[in-house]
């Protein structure tokens, strides 16, 4: 694993997970760690010579090593959250009318 540190100062760790033919994800763990729902997702896009072959599955520890600190950041910044906002802890208007 390796880890990113945010503008903000919150440090993540990153790891890869499900690597396919052409991709991977690059997950980005929240230090809290007591729920998921911080956590945020990218994908890694691969062109090498494993993206050519359907049968071909790219090594985890060798698609991390392979992410310099400028790709983490910019794929850090247009991650997605892995899970959606609790609709059930937000109130609104409608509600206490």
């Amino acid at each position: 694993m390796k880890t990113h540190t945010a503008p903000d100062g919150t440090v993540w760790l990153v790891g890869i997970q499900s690597p396919g033919t052409s991709n991977a994800i690059i997950l980005f763990r929240h230090p809290d760690g007591r729920s998921s729902r911080l956590d945020r997702y990218n994908w890694v896009i691969s062109n090498g010579a494993e993206a050519r072959s359907v049968t071909s599955r790219p090594v985890p520890a060798k698609v991390l090593a392979s992410l310099d600190d400028a790709t983490i950041l910019r794929l850090f910044q247009r991650s997605m959250p892995v899970s959606r906002p609790d609709i059930l802890s937000r109130r609104t208007d409608v509600e206490t009318a």
